[in-house]
């Protein structure tokens, strides 16, 4: 009998990851082998456990999902990753795939299609789901690089994190990196966007439907 497809789900949802687990239970080939709710513990996780196929969300409490995502790929080239996130969004969905994931589905998504990315992943294989592919596809059509693609997948990074309300402080602490380093980052993205401020920069974000739970204010 051929093994079954080692997944490791990583949400800061507990409904999610039970409800997946519950899922992934009825199909014969795929087990559930380790569950974590923040990137820090999915790393270690990984490293301990080495799934076939690692399943990331986007937005998580200290180290977001595509940091993690580069984290993973630079220990293990051979990592495959699938995001599984509530974010319809093109430049986020390239990003993702720019730091090394290889599947992206939405969670508006059926549940089978989170099932056939990871099965995809496991051979080596890539998967999109289709309101993502249809917007990627779309962009293509336009002829309209986003915005967000000038910046590079760091810079995304911690521009997902200013969006998530973190002061320099925090993102300096869930990525490893000096305050100022955080600081200079947030310069250039704000160059590289053409915006002087944060009230542009969030508004901007707005504009072009970038968007990321917020906690408390920007710096």
């Amino acid at each position: 009998m051929p093994s079954k497809v080692r997944v490791m789900f990583v949400d800061d949802h507990a409904i999610v990851l039970e409800g997946y687990r519950r899922l992934i239970e009825k199909i014969p080939d795929i087990e559930v082998v380790a569950e974590a709710m923040d990137g820090h513990t999915a790393f270690q996780t990984y490293k301990a456990v080495r799934p076939d196929v690692v399943t990331v969300d986007i937005s998580m409490p200290g180290r977001g999902g595509i940091d993690l995502i580069r984290c993973l790929r630079l220990w293990d080239p051979n990592a495959r990753i699938v995001v599984f996130t509530m974010h319809r969004n093109a430049s986020v969905a390239v990003h993702a795939f720019h730091a090394g994931a290889r599947g992206y589905v939405t969670k508006s998504s059926k549940p089978m299609l989170l099932i056939e990315a990871i099965r995809a992943a496991s051979l080596g294989g890539k998967f999109i789901s289709p309101d993502i592919s249809e917007d990627l596809a779309l962009e293509r059509v336009d002829g309209e690089r986003s915005i967000f693609q000038s910046l590079s997948t760091r810079e995304f990074e911690v521009l997902q994190q200013l969006l998530d309300a973190r002061s320099h402080d925090a993102i300096a602490s869930a990525l490893s990196l000096s305050p100022k380093t955080i600081a200079n980052y947030h310069y250039a993205i704000k160059q590289k966007l053409g915006v002087e401020s944060d009230i542009e920069l969030a508004y901007l974000c707005l504009r072009e439907k970038l968007t990321f739970p917020t906690t408390s204010k920007l710096d």
